[in-house]
């Protein structure tokens, strides 16, 4: 899977992850393996290091996926957009990225951060997708307007955590 996405820079912020050929809805993208640890942990880390939680992916209420590891620079580097071609699934610990809508050759991937995120004390408050229906910052999931909460869960791409 590894050939067929690339890091190189982003319209959207420094580098990004793009595809290397024509990807279609539904596909899988990546699957992603790191270091699993809870909140508490991920806290202490940050005290204790240049570590930043920016750079962690919430994979459960209390837990969180680090970039490191079998394709860890692909998660560090996938940004964010208001308006997605990709989202996370999150199966137990099963995490990887799938598209929900095709994308060209040399398009970059994205999925919208706050499908992810359920912990209240950590925002953007700038965000800078470019995309039309932009939001201006990204929060927690349950932030997002009814529609497009309704609209991820329909495309599957919400996680247990943050289903209603």
């Amino acid at each position: 899977m590894g050939n067929n996405i690339y890091i190189s820079e982003s319209k959207i912020n420094g580098r990004g992850i793009f595809g290397n050929k024509v990807f279609k809805n539904k596909e899988k993208i990546i699957d992603f393996y790191g270091p699993i640890v809870s909140t508490q942990k991920l806290l202490e880390l940050e005290l204790k290091s240049n570590e930043t939680a920016e750079n962690w992916l919430q994979i459960g209420s209390e837990l969180y996926m680090g970039p490191y590891g079998e394709n860890g620079d692909f998660l560090r580097f996938i940004n964010h957009s208001c308006d997605p071609n990709a989202g996370i699934i999150i199966d137990n610990k099963n995490v990887f990225l799938v598209l929900i809508k095709s994308i060209e050759c040399g398009e970059e991937i994205t999925f919208d951060y706050s499908t992810t995120m359920k912990c209240d004390s950590w925002e953007i408050p700038d965000c800078h997708c470019g995309a039309e229906n932009c939001r201006g910052r990204i929060r927690d999931f349950k932030y997002l307007s009814i529609d497009v909460r309704q609209r991820y869960i329909n495309l599957g791409i919400v996680p247990e955590y943050n289903s209603p």
